[in-house]
């Protein structure tokens, strides 16, 4: 029986290029499971896009001598391309500029609300002295009155993992340009988290399955939940829509509650652009849907609290009851999947220190597959991973190089050069049917891996398929056949059939290889849909831009063992994967960063 599964993926920040940590935690992921679901003939939306709104755009626009909008335009199109390149799924990738998102988000506003749960209160906010502009909490680091870790950010320390105001570091100063902030009284609106501290201890209680650091994470965040200010001092954002605030220029929704608003909006934008506008319930209001929202584990507070607390204030169901918004009753999270961090020589990814690679750079020189396949079987999906130049060639060159392409290569070649078509099996030997058995077996394994978001156990346990069909030709050696073409036509055969179920099983993981073997057997047609860059009108006044959709109900790939085609033509294969020089190891591109 089918499901819809609502894949939310975490909306990068349209302030610069994405780098290959960025898309170990969100992007690569989402799509192998989102590919795996539809594969298994789910209804899958995934929805996500850039997030344009906050200081962090005003002072990269600055930088770079744009204005916002400039700058949220130039970026969002280098990340939409490097998102397509990659190979990425989405139904739709929008951004959060667009009237349709302003729209959403007041409404979610709204709803709370009237329902009691965001509340004005009058705070202490931080002022940038040479600019006058409000610092946002994660750009004042200072020490942590709490546990005296001296790079606690002024929303939270992630070395105890306490809620803070940036007023309550000690020696505060600006990530910006280390100046000591200014401390101004100012009105804003909080969301009234401690309103939620039973409803979200309740549903969090139910999370048994979750991966361990997200349900650990999440425990002892409600432990202490404080009110959060959902608005700021700031002239780029959503208006806030309430008399006296709409109008005011320098009062905005703050980024962190319009951009996790975007799951739904961009849900919604899609349904508004098909056929049916109230598409999108059918995967925010069905009870029996499912939603896995995908990301870095730096995200996780505002994906496992803050959101879930918005739903519930939006449904009427925090501590203190009220009345479904304008949406209705909205499913909450039923997993949140989160990734460690992606380092390199032991350290984040960082710009600022020069140690990293940039998305478009890498795929640039590698192909999007080379990339998916490391995040998948190598990423950070349970610890943090350092990323080596040699374990990236070593994966590369024996994994998908030896193991696979050699694999379909001389599988493909010598039924080419002997047959010149699939060829027919005839007399199978147990060696035939083990072989068979062990390939047809990966779908029910693999498969549940992949349900469970499991992706290196996954991909480990596709790629042992290979092994092993590998070690049956060596074992079989159909080369020395000849005087038994009953025989060698057989284990080609059976070959042949394998290496279709581990592309199979591949194809979440491997896309772009996928269409490639699937053509390489004889097939037509599209077997693995790719994502497009497509220009639209804005829903209401604003301009056009360009979102990433696609159509992926057309492709032919679907998650079974398929019996190949007798005399189905061959034609001779092309190398699936090029071997990366030894050296590339040791130094990587000259492009890329040097690991110490």
């Amino acid at each position: 029986m089918s499901s819809s599964v609502l894949t939310a993926v975490a909306w990068p920040y349209a302030n610069g290029p994405r780098h290959i940590g960025h898309v170990s935690g969100f992007g690569v992921p989402s799509d192998v499971f989102s590919r795996f679901r539809r594969m298994s003939g789910d209804r899958v939306l995934m929805v996500s896009g850039t997030d344009e709104h906050g200081t962090p755009i005003q002072v990269q626009a600055d930088a770079e001598n744009l204005t916002p909008r400039q700058l949220a335009d130039k970026y969002n199109k280098v990340i939409t391309e490097d998102l397509q390149g990659l190979g990425l799924s989405y139904d739709l990738f929008t951004r959060t500029t667009t009237s349709n998102h302003y729209d959403v988000t007041q409404q979610m506003f709204l709803s709370l609300y009237k329902n009691g749960y965001i509340v004005p209160k009058t705070q202490m906010g931080a002022i940038s002295p040479s600019t006058g502009r409000t610092l946002p909490d994660r750009y004042v680091e200072g020490t942590c009155p709490i546990c005296g870790y001296d790079g606690a950010r002024g929303d939270q320390c992630d070395n105890c993992g306490n809620q803070l105001d940036p007023a309550d570091l000690i020696n505060p100063r600006s990530r910006i340009n280390g100046e000591t902030p200014k401390f101004v009284e100012t009105e804003h609106f909080f969301l009234d988290l401690p309103a939620f501290s039973e409803s979200l201890g309740r549903w969090l209680s139910t999370r048994t399955d979750w991966r361990p650091n997200v349900l650990k994470f999440s425990a002892n965040l409600i432990e202490d939940l404080k009110p959060r200010a959902i608005t700021r001092d700031l002239d780029w954002g959503v208006p806030v829509p309430l008399d006296g605030w709409r109008d005011n220029p320098l009062k905005r929704i703050y980024v962190w509650f319009d951009a996790v608003i975007g799951y739904l909006s961009a849900s919604v934008e899609w349904a508004r652009r098909g056929s049916d506008p109230d598409a999108w319930k059918q995967w925010w209001t069905d009870p029996a849907a499912q939603s896995y929202y995908f990301m870095g584990k730096d995200n996780i507070t505002f994906h496992s609290v803050m959101w879930p607390a918005i739903l519930l204030g939006q449904n009427g169901q925090g501590d203190h009851g009220g009345e479904p918004g304008t949406f209705g009753t909205l499913n909450l999270p039923s997993e949140i999947v989160s990734s460690e961090y992606l380092t390199m020589s032991g350290s984040k990814f960082s710009t600022s220190r020069g140690t990293v690679i940039y998305v478009g750079d890498f795929l640039r020189e590698f192909g999007p597959d080379a990339l998916r396949y490391f995040i998948a079987v190598a990423g950070p999906e349970n610890q943090d991973t350092d990323f080596t130049w040699e374990e990236f060639v070593r994966r590369i060159n024996f994994e998908l190089a030896n193991e696979w392409g050699n694999l379909v290569n001389r599988s493909i070649s010598m039924a080419h050069k002997n047959v010149g078509a699939i060829p027919k099996p005839t007399a199978p030997t147990e060696a035939d049917a083990a072989l068979l058995a062990t390939s047809r077996a990966g779908f029910d394994t693999v498969g549940d891996l992949l349900r469970r978001n499991r992706f290196k156990q996954a991909v480990t346990e596709a790629m042992r398929v290979v092994g092993a069909a590998n070690k049956y030709i060596s074992d079989q050696e159909p080369w020395k056949r000849k005087d038994d073409p009953d025989r060698r036509d057989t284990i080609l055969h059976t070959a042949l059939q394998v290496v279709s179920d581990a592309n199979t099983l591949l194809t979440p993981f491997l896309p772009h290889a996928a269409q490639k073997v699937h053509e390489a057997l004889g097939g037509e047609g599209v077997w693995a849909a790719q994502p497009e860059i497509r220009s639209v009108e804005d829903l209401g006044d604003g301009p056009d831009y360009s979102v990433l959709t696609g159509d992926y109900t057309d492709q032919q790939a679907t998650w079974e063992s398929r019996p190949i085609e007798v005399g189905r033509p061959l034609a001779k294969p092309t190398p699936l994967f090029a071997k990366l020089a030894p050296e590339l190891g040791e130094t990587g591109p000259e492009w890329a960063p040097i690991q110490k």
